[in-house]
């Protein structure tokens, strides 16, 4: 049984009152993130509406807890070792050399690749077009600590990826909404 399916039984399993706390923690998992959320808790039941609501809530609180610790790291690492200012927030490109230093201890082509990845949309789409994209690249949870720990500013980081958790867990609820419903 895989994940999904674990979180839509769970949610069938559970009294009313704790499906939107499943549909929450669902959302906080990479790969799951509040897309996949909401689906799973409008497929097990649950109020449209109130599983995008939990769905979200659930994947932004995760974000925003990865993009605090993260920045905490990385200001804690420019602090100990003076390797200079953070980056200017929203400049494309002006994080390249950050990133690849707080990336650089992380070893494996795999997550080489990911970085590299991350570091062109990110010097060539800037903030708001990784944050918007990054759902078709990486889990929002990803893209976030990345910027992060690049020095971009947490409060420009999380309005962009809190715009994005929005939007594509909302389009997505009602693609899959409109589906069931014609479905039922």
């Amino acid at each position: 049984m895989n994940l999904i399916d674990t979180f839509q039984d769970l949610v069938s399993r559970v009294p009313e009152l704790v499906q939107p706390l499943i549909v929450a923690l669902a959302g906080a998992v990479p790969f799951i993130e509040g897309e996949g959320a909401a689906v799973i808790g409008i497929v097990g039941g649950i109020h449209p509406v109130l599983a995008v609501v939990a769905a979200i809530v659930g994947n932004f609180v995760c974000v925003a807890l990865l993009v605090l610790l993260g920045s905490g790291a990385r200001r804690a690492v420019v602090t100990r070792y003076g390797t200079g200012s953070p980056a200017r927030a929203g400049a494309p490109g002006a994080a390249g050399s950050a990133l690849e230093s707080a990336a650089a201890g992380a070893e494996g082509d795999r997550g080489s690749a990911r970085r590299a990845k991350f570091q062109r949309a990110f010097e060539r789409y800037g903030v708001p077009g990784v944050s918007l994209l990054g759902p078709l690249l990486l889990p929002t949870q990803f893209t976030a600590t990345m910027l992060a720990t690049a020095g971009v500013g947490k409060a420009r980081i999380l309005i962009w990826q809190a715009i994005a958790i929005v939007g594509w867990t909302t389009i997505l609820a009602v693609l899959v909404g409109g589906v069931v419903r014609a479905a039922g």
